[in-house]
């Protein structure tokens, strides 16, 4: 059995020292960088007998940071290819006035073997 993906996400991200939730992140005082996970989807994929043979996990790092945040995008999108996650979107979602952090979104896949 592989990994999970949420799992793996937050793998990474506390290995890049980067507070991590699934969902929502209630600490506060909020730090200057953090990453929020949502599951998108999980499919298991069906071949010729219409048996599942892989399962396919998908979710969304949504990336919190204060002044630029570009460096953590690179950081962050070298560190998941390196563990083997595919990135299958990156995109600026804004400025948050109201809390003074950019988002930005990582859109992350894995593939596993279903048996």
């Amino acid at each position: 059995m592989s990994t999970p993906l949420l799992e793996h996400l937050t793998t990474v991200c506390e290995e890049l020292g980067l507070p991590v939730r699934v969902g929502l992140f209630t600490e506060t005082p909020l730090p200057e960088a953090f990453v929020v996970l949502t599951p998108l989807v999980d499919t298991l994929a069906l071949y010729g007998d219409n048996t599942p043979g892989a399962q396919v996990e998908e979710a969304r790092m949504s990336v919190y940071a204060r002044g630029n945040y570009l460096p953590l995008r690179d950081q962050l999108t070298a560190a998941l290819l390196d563990a083997g996650v595919t990135v299958t979107a990156r995109s600026y979602i804004g400025f948050e006035d109201e809390t003074g952090y950019h988002h930005y979104a990582i859109d992350t896949q894995t593939h596993h073997s279903y048996t």
